[in-house]
């Protein structure tokens, strides 16, 4: 890995490292190790594999205190936050450790040979997901552990049997470089080579890492122009190669006017809460809130609600400085009207906004209104729709997101209500849809669905977030005609490792 340049002091805090940028002949010699380890990975068995995974989530357990500190210094996220954010990387890659052991992701199938088939001869065909070789990842500058270096995208490339190459955020270096460390070690310890994770530093490092030909896929978590531009490298390429990017979500989060009447203060703060937490810095926080005009009451409690968080201190000034930008474009919009405004005062710090504007306004101005802008950042524009034909008109033009919600009554989750016709709009816009529940919080789980049509994501088929994710870092291989011995085990008759099978056209 890249050494450290220099240390830089943060007003009263302990010192941080900052590693210098990583140079093009580093950059070499970075990929080639990982290649060499990527085969090795790639040739484990998935015990082994498994068994590599729970080592790394127990290294990093190990190392917990150094690295927490570590991010509470670069993030400002807080202990509590930070500590839960660890934990879940540890756990998911001991979730993927049970993927391995599974082998269902592997897609193993087997049609035996039918010489009398009609109209030709069907000859003996077995096919399964292999490795897909060395995989870009850059870091998420909101999470610095979750979607950062020892992140869901180095879980679920690893459990694939494919080496890491991170490219790391500037947010957060020194967090970076102690969590590749106790990896890497973690890695030794499981008899693997250290190289299957290491880290590179720099703008010019992450375009020349997308570019390398030994670089096989590139996942990222990040703005709506970084990510693009990275996609356009990756396709250009003269072996282009499959890019997962998450980009920029709106998350429409509507609620009907039966709800309102039957729970209107508990949704006020439960959606305060919602777009506020973590200061407004996650990928899924609502920041389309569609509520039935004539809901002043609702609103004003919204508003009560969002004034009682406190102003907090954001990710970098930088983001700050792109969160002001979005809500003072948005303040001065035709028909937007302003509710809470709090900037908050010195570096870094940002107060809950709050705005609104009435769904006429928005479908005059169609897929250019200012409400279909993310704003990264604790604020939210609440539209009040007069009537069923507004509200699914304005659903129409929700971009891509990664989220769409629905609060209703329970009488009104059936087929032909106004509910049941936003939830099958959002399904179509949306990657997970939730009913009466708050899109703030992803959990890791078999079942999870963390992406959406663009440019929530460039690849809605896919997900960051769950055992699904693996996919994303495998390609498939039919073997014919192949004698046993040189068959992959789980493609043999006898199944010795005992993996889910699809046997001429049956699952076993």
């Amino acid at each position: 890995m890249t050494g450290i340049l220099s240390v830089a002091a943060r007003g009263e805090r302990e010192p941080l490292a900052v590693a210098s940028e990583t140079t093009g002949a580093e950059l070499e010699e970075i990929v080639a190790r990982a290649a060499r380890a990527s085969r090795v990975l790639a040739e484990a068995t998935r015990a082994d594999r498994a068994r590599l995974l729970r080592a790394l989530a127990d290294a990093l357990e190990s190392d917990a205190d150094a690295i927490v500190a570590a991010a509470d210094e670069e993030t400002a996220l807080g202990a509590p936050r930070l500590t839960g954010e660890l934990a879940r990387s540890s756990n998911q890659l001991r979730l993927f450790a049970e993927v391995l052991e599974d082998g269902g992701y592997l897609s193993a199938t087997i049609d035996h040979a039918n010489p009398a088939a009609v109209p030709v001869a069907v000859p003996d065909l077995r096919r399964m997901l292999v490795p897909i070789g060395p995989v870009a990842v850059f870091s998420a500058s909101n999470f610095p552990l979750a979607c950062s270096v020892p992140g869901g995208d180095t879980a679920s490339a690893l459990a694939a049997g494919n080496s890491v190459v991170v490219k790391v955020h500037s947010g957060h270096p020194a967090t970076s470089l102690a969590c590749a460390a106790s990896l890497r070690r973690g890695a030794e310890l499981a008899g693997f080579p250290a190289d299957i994770v290491s880290l590179v530093f720099g703008t010019a490092a992450g375009v020349q890492l997308v570019k390398h030909p030994s670089i096989k896929a590139a996942s990222f978590t990040g703005s709506v122009p970084g990510g693009r531009a990275l996609f356009d490298i990756a396709a250009a390429r003269p072996e282009p190669i499959p890019f997962f990017g998450e980009l920029g979500s709106i998350n429409a989060f509507v609620i009907t006017g039966a709800a309102i009447a039957e729970r209107g203060d508990e949704l006020a703060a439960g959606l305060a809460a919602s777009f506020t937490l973590g200061l407004g810095q996650f990928c899924t926080k609502p920041g389309l809130v569609l509520v039935p005009a004539g809901a002043d009451d609702f609103i004003a409690s919204l508003t009560r609600a969002a004034a009682g968080v406190a102003p907090g201190t954001m990710l970098n000034p930088r983001i700050r400085g792109g969160w002001a930008a979005s809500i003072d474009a948005l303040s001065q919009a035709e028909a937007v009207t302003t509710l809470l405004a709090g900037l908050g005062t010195g570096e870094g710090l940002a107060g809950v906004s709050l705005y609104s504007m009435p769904a006429s306004a928005v479908l005059e101005r169609g897929a250019d209104s200012p409400a279909f802008e993310e704003c990264f950042g604790p604020s939210t524009l609440v539209v009040t729709y007069a009537d069923e034909e507004e509200l699914t008109a304005v659903l129409a033009l929700v971009p891509g997101s990664l989220t769409g919600t629905v609060h209703a009554t329970e009488a009104e989750g059936a087929p032909g209500t106004l509910a049941s016709r936003a939830v099958a709009l959002l399904s179509e816009r949306c990657g997970r849809v939730l009913w009466n529940q708050y899109p703030t919080g992803v959990a890791v789980t078999w079942a999870q669905q963390h992406g959406g049509p663009y440019p929530a994501t460039t690849s809605s088929a896919s997900t960051s977030v769950g055992a699904a994710s693996i996919l994303r870092f495998l390609r498939a291989v039919a073997w014919q005609n192949a004698p046993a011995a040189l068959l992959p085990v789980e493609l043999r008759d006898d199944n010795p490792t005992g993996v889910p099978q699809r046997v001429d056209g049956r699952l076993s």
